[in-house]
């Protein structure tokens, strides 16, 4: 099932899916186009972790020159000020020079993973979102230590629209892990991937984290970007689309 959190006259309402239309919690049916789309998150609790994935597909890697890719996973935490919901406005600051995005798909933590084995790590996944971080290269300090204002600003990660149980993506053949990715900007293809090119996938990834720290109900895993960033300009109109889950879309703003 397809969830979603929306604003529909000046009241927040969980919503799902229904036959091209969305059916809020109070029984109304409404139009895409009738809603302001936030971040779909658990209503409660609001994710208390978000972890972000660095250099997780080979050819971003190689894409960005790096020689080998990372031995253990590259990670940073996010913010859950920098998220946004469905056509909303990503703000690019004055005089950057480059700035693009980064198409990910984004797990959503289920229940309590504390020491999870790779084997059982699945089981703690409780749904999966369409993410777009974007990220700003004239502040990037170097690639393995990206700093604040490169993936932590406000309005930097669009994420939705969707919140889709994580049963129905592990129902596919491939499961989470063969899944194509997509990017358009303006119309036009720009990237195109598959989940299964991850260098450390969805299991492996929840495997690590929780061998060290505890994992929660609500908490996000961004698992990276393959090859086909490009620079985003005001009034661009960007399309993150990934496979069984959704497609994300989001212009930028000049601020």
């Amino acid at each position: 099932m397809k969830h979603a959190r929306v604003v529909y006259q000046n009241h927040v309402f969980n919503a799902v899916e229904n036959e091209g239309a969305l059916r809020l919690e109070d029984g109304q049916r409404v139009s895409f186009d009738a809603v302001q789309w936030l971040p779909p998150l658990l209503p409660t609790p609001r994710p208390r972790t978000i972890l972000a994935l660095g250099l997780n597909y080979a050819d971003h890697a190689k894409e960005l020159a790096f020689k080998e890719p990372p031995k253990e996973p590259l990670a940073f935490v996010k913010g859950e000020g920098a998220l946004i919901g469905h056509r909303a406005l990503t703000r690019r600051p004055a005089g950057v020079s480059y700035m693009h995005y980064e198409c990910e798909l984004a797990v959503m933590v289920g229940r309590t993973a504390r020491h999870v084995s790779k084997e059982d790590a699945l089981d703690f996944v409780g749904a999966y979102l369409v993410a777009n971080d974007y990220a700003i290269r004239d502040y990037l300090e170097n690639w393995y230590r990206p700093n604040l204002r490169v993936k932590n600003r406000d309005t930097c990660t669009p994420i939705g629209p969707w919140r889709v149980d994580a049963a129905d993506i592990h129902q596919r053949p491939g499961g989470a892990m063969n899944l194509a990715l997509q990017t358009t900007v303006n119309g036009q293809v720009t990237q195109q991937g598959n989940t299964r090119d991850m260098i450390f996938d969805v299991a492996t990834l929840i495997a690590y984290f929780s061998s060290f720290m505890t994992l929660s109900p609500g908490d996000l895993i961004l698992t990276g970007t393959p090859d086909g960033v490009v620079d985003c300009q005001p009034g661009d109109r960007i399309v993150t689309t990934i496979e069984g889950v959704g497609a994300l879309e989001n212009e930028i703003a000049l601020i």
